[in-house]
């Protein structure tokens, strides 16, 4: 064992004296980041409020974005796609695969150990030579030997190695976060439509039953001969045509329901969402400051993690211009008889290194150095890029936010000028001032009035996700610092 300790010391020692590593240290490239948002100034700023959580404990589960909206049935929804979503369960064990790559990449910084035993029975074969004939012998072999092979990261290209694979699984992490919240994101965006058409068709439902009472007056006054049978035929139309949209209503609420069952890993047959009498209202959500953008999207964060990987590759790259060292050592047992195999003078040993250096390659580790760099310059321009991409669609959604406020206003008051058209037309005619045409006419506009105010409500609602979403949602750069700790806090496992 004295050879193990000699070679642990050669290697120590060596390690000491190199401490290098080949190829550029990384720094975080540069991004382009506004002051301030440009939807957020001026009008965009008076019309936002505060962020009002639905729970205060907020600080106590940063995910759980959705509770601005203060609805428990899509709390409860939302909590099982962490739970029960097949692309998170896919996503997540990409995560892991890239963990035990980086511990793999780990794993070459020690020595391989191996041991060796065998033994055998063998005849030689008999020989002939000119003066006499020898026959062939029959005898046994034992040995055993332990063998130790390191390769001393003289340049860093282990390092580096390291470097990426860590990198890589944190860019996976980030991957992690962000179809977490694609995933959030798409389920609230479904169950807010879903409410919609929920609302739909309760107006639906208020209207038929305001049509049949109209279309009752008018077949009575038909009856006293002071209406036409158009009158009649018109209500009728109107009626049927609007009993049609409530039916109607029906094939896209099944569909989203279909599809929020899939989103929380359930199979459609097995789920269902009761209706609700209430419609959720849209909070009020500022923007962060663009700076913060950068530490809470995950998108650009694993952008950026890759970014560093690119940069560790071209160290790993650079070192292949260097020689490898490599220890080998073994020691051992050789005898002929199992029971004389551990004696003292049946050991054998040896020990020493190996240095391995390509002399001419025609330029091939040149060309990868240049691939490397070329990787590298693609991930920065990719990771500069997904930051504007992201600045872009929180000064979409700002806009969207703040004019949508604008138009809920004004078509509120459409709505109340539609309705009270409707009922002062509905009144003169039936005091036989102006035809059921008129009617038809007010009471459509109403109807068309009521439901551009309700896909206002629902656009204001799927505005406030994409808003959120846009901005990370509850996810932050920090989570990280920490592989192990990214993977429990990004799933939670059944």
């Amino acid at each position: 064992m004295a050879v193990f300790g000699r070679m642990a010391g050669v290697a120590i020692t060596t390690a000491l004296l190199a401490g290098c590593a080949v190829g550029p240290d990384y720094l975080r490239p540069s991004a382009p980041a506004p002051a301030a948002f440009k939807e957020q100034a001026g009008g965009a700023a008076a019309s936002l409020d505060l962020w009002r959580t639905g729970d205060p404990q907020d600080a106590s589960d940063r995910g759980a974005w959705w509770r601005v909206y203060g609805d428990p049935v899509l709390d409860g929804l939302e909590r099982q796609v962490s739970i029960s979503n097949q692309t998170l369960k896919a996503s997540e064990a990409a995560f892991r695969q890239a963990q035990a790559v980086a511990e793999e990449a780990r794993a070459s910084f020690f020595p391989t150990l191996s041991l060796d035993a065998s033994g055998q029975r063998a005849k030689t074969a008999s020989s002939r030579t000119s003066s006499k004939s020898v026959t062939g012998s029959i005898g046994n072999a034992f040995s055993s030997s332990l063998s130790a092979s390191w390769e001393l990261d003289l340049w860093g290209s282990i390092r580096r190695t390291v470097e990426s694979d860590e990198a890589t699984a944190e860019a996976t992490a980030a991957d992690l976060a962000s179809a977490r919240l694609s995933a959030q994101a798409s389920l609230a965006t479904d169950y807010f439509e879903l409410r919609s058409e929920d609302a739909l068709a309760r107006l639906l439902t208020a209207t038929v039953a305001a049509y049949t009472q109209a279309l009752q007056i008018t077949r009575n006054q038909y009856a006293a001969g002071t209406a036409a049978r158009a009158d009649v035929v018109q209500a009728e139309t109107q009626l049927a045509s609007t009993r049609a949209q409530l039916v109607a209503v029906g094939i896209q609420r099944a569909q989203l329901e279909h599809a929020i069952a899939v989103l929380i890993g359930k199979p459609p047959a097995e789920f269902a969402i009761a209706a609700d009498e209430t419609f959720p209202t849209a909070p009020m959500i500022p923007a962060g400051l663009p700076s913060v953008l950068l530490e809470r999207r995950p998108d650009i964060a694993a952008a950026e993690r890759r970014v560093a990987a690119a940069n560790a590759e071209i160290g790993i790259a650079v070192a292949a211009y260097y020689p490898t060292v490599t220890l080998t050592g073994s020691s051992g047992f050789s005898a002929s008889s199992l029971g004389n195999l551990l004696q003292a003078s049946n050991n054998v040993w040896s020990v020493g290194p190996q240095l391995a250096m390509t002399l001419f390659d025609a330029g091939a580790r040149g060309a990868k150095v240049d691939a490397a760099r070329a990787v590298f310059d693609q991930t920065t321009a990719n990771y500069r890029q997904i930051v504007l991409t992201g600045f872009q669609q929180v000064e979409d959604e700002l806009a969207a936010s703040r004019i949508l406020v604008q138009q809920a206003e004004v078509q509120a008051q459409a709505v109340a000028s539609a309705e009270e058209a409707e009922r002062l037309v509905f009144n003169q005619y039936r005091a036989g001032t102006v035809a059921y045409t008129n009617v038809v006419t007010a009471q459509a506009t109403a109807l068309s009035n009521k439901q551009t105010a309700l896909t206002i409500a629902q656009n204001r609602l799927t505005a406030s996700v994409s808003l959120i979403q846009a901005l990370g949602g509850g996810w932050e750069y920090s989570q990280l610092s920490s592989p192990p700790v990214a993977a429990a806090s990004a799933i939670d496992k059944p």
